[in-house]
C-alpha cells in the first residue's frame, strides 16, 4: 500500500474531518444530507430569481428609453420637413406655425410679436441642437437653469 492508499481516511485533525471521527459526533443521514441540498437549491433558486428580477427591470428601462429615443427622432424628422425660407442656425430658436391645410412653417417671429395674434396656429417654439434635433423652447430654458446651477456648485466645491 502506498502513501495515498489509505482507503479514504481522513489523516488531518479531527475538527477539519468532513464525517464525524468520534462515536459520540452527531450522526449524518441520508435525510441530514437530502435537507441541506434542497436548503441550496432554495436558496440559488431565490438568487437566480432576483438577479433575473433586476435584468428585467433593465431591459424595462432601455425598452422606454429606446420609445422616448424613437419618438423624439420623429418628431426632429418631422420639425426638418416644415417648412423653411430661412437658414436655421444652430443654437437659435424658431416658431412653428400650422397653416389651416395641415401645412407647418417656421417663422423667426413669436407670437408676443405678433401682438399675441399671429396669423396661424401656434405650434410651439424650438431650439435647433448641434446634433439637428429640436429642443422645446421652454424644456431648453429649463436646462439651461440646471445646467447653470450645476455649474454653481461646482464653482462652490473648487473653493
Amino acid at each position: 500500500m502506498n502513501d495515498f492508499d489509505d482507503g479514504g481516511k481522513h489523516r488531518g485533525p479531527a475538527h477539519s474531518s468532513p464525517y464525524g471521527l468520534s462515536r459520540l459526533a452527531p450522526a449524518i443521514t441520508l435525510v441530514d444530507v437530502a435537507a441541506e441540498i434542497q436548503r441550496a437549491d432554495e436558496m440559488i433558486g431565490t438568487v437566480t430569481a432576483s438577479k433575473l428580477d433586476v435584468i428585467a427591470e433593465q431591459i424595462r428601462r432601455l425598452q422606454e428609453q429606446a420609445r422616448a429615443i424613437l419618438d423624439d427622432a420623429k418628431r426632429d424628422l418631422e420639425l426638418h420637413r416644415a417648412r423653411c425660407a430661412f437658414p436655421r442656425l444652430v443654437g437659435k430658436t424658431y416658431h412653428l406655425y400650422e397653416k389651416p391645410d395641415g401645412d407647418l412653417y417656421w417663422s423667426m417671429v413669436s407670437p408676443d410679436e405678433w401682438g399675441g395674434e399671429p396669423p396661424h396656429a401656434f405650434r410651439g417654439s424650438y431650439r435647433l441642437e448641434g446634433d439637428q434635433s429640436w429642443t422645446r423652447a421652454d424644456d431648453a430654458e429649463a436646462a439651461e437653469r440646471t445646467s447653470i446651477d450645476a455649474r454653481a456648485v461646482l464653482a462652490q466645491l473648487r473653493g
